[in-house]
């Protein structure tokens, strides 16, 4: 089973340019391209948020018009920059986003890992959390699926990063204590995933490990002084992708949206080692 992960879209108007400088639809359809060549093809894709930039309509049917070339099953989640009405308004046929009423998370199945999607977004805030009735909603779907493996997929980290300006709009602290707690009471979670910080990361969390994906257009500058200034930078644009296999669990690769050169061989023809 193959998960491929993608975050911060951020997706303006049509012809609008994130930051007057990034052409995140340009990157976003090269990254669609990328997706659909890879073989094997993911079995699905998951977006951990900030789908778009300002969250109105107009910005999510361009987003729409931009995901119909894409050639595998697409599950969405929302972030900070995500407006959950305009959202479901131009997405109206994707039921899932309507499961969570006032939130929009949900349970899919892909192959054999059950993924548990969650909303983190306080509305007109950057930072994020999980009230009780969100926790209570994953409490719920984590006790009925004990005999599954688990991915839970939220958009904002629930652990420091070491960049400070987006340690100070991650995940709620207190409510990062309160999810650490109930996913280390469930050891068939393979994985926490996030997006938020546009850049790849790992942390060991809750008896399991948290890891975010690097963006399809601009990254976060990695500036690990407390004090940093907000700023990002056109690093290559890159996605994940997350196979899992019930013999040795989940393994997470990072892909590039461009292609290198290559491949070349290692060996000659007779099998010996290129010199």
């Amino acid at each position: 089973m193959l998960l491929a992960q993608i975050s911060d879209l951020h997706i303006k108007r049509p012809g609008a340019l994130a930051y007057r400088r990034v052409d995140t639809a340009a990157y976003f359809s090269r990254c669609i391209a990328a997706l659909n060549a890879l073989e094997p093809r993911p079995d699905a894709v998951i977006v951990t948020g900030d789908l778009v930039d300002q969250g109105d309509v107009e910005q999510y049917e361009h987003l729409k018009t931009l995901l119909a070339p894409l050639q595998i099953a697409c599950y969405l989640l929302v972030g900070n920059h995500d407006d959950r009405a305009a959202l479901r308004t131009v997405f109206s046929e994707r039921r899932e986003l309507f499961e969570g009423g006032e939130f929009v998370q949900y349970v899919v199945d892909v192959g054999a890992l059950r993924v548990l999607a969650l909303d983190s977004i306080v509305p007109g805030a950057s930072g994020g959390t999980l009230c009780a009735a969100r926790l209570a909603w994953l409490e719920r779907q984590l006790d009925a699926a004990r005999d599954k493996a688990v991915i839970v997929a939220l958009h904002h980290p629930p652990f420091v990063s070491g960049i400070g300006h987006m340690d100070r709009v991650r995940l709620d602290p207190v409510a990062a204590r309160a999810f650490e707690a109930l996913i280390a009471r469930h050891p068939n979670v393979e994985r926490v995933i996030c997006g938020h910080v546009h850049r790849p990361m790992f942390a060991r969390f809750a008896g399991t490990i948290a890891s975010a994906v690097p963006a399809p257009a601009h990254q976060v500058a990695l500036d690990l002084r407390d004090d940093g200034p907000s700023a990002f930078r056109m690093e290559a644009p890159a996605f994940a992708l997350h196979r899992y296999d019930a013999a040795t669990g989940l393994v997470t690769h990072h892909a590039y949206v461009d292609a290198g050169d290559g491949p070349y061989p290692f060996h000659e023809p007779a099998g010996a080692l290129i010199d």
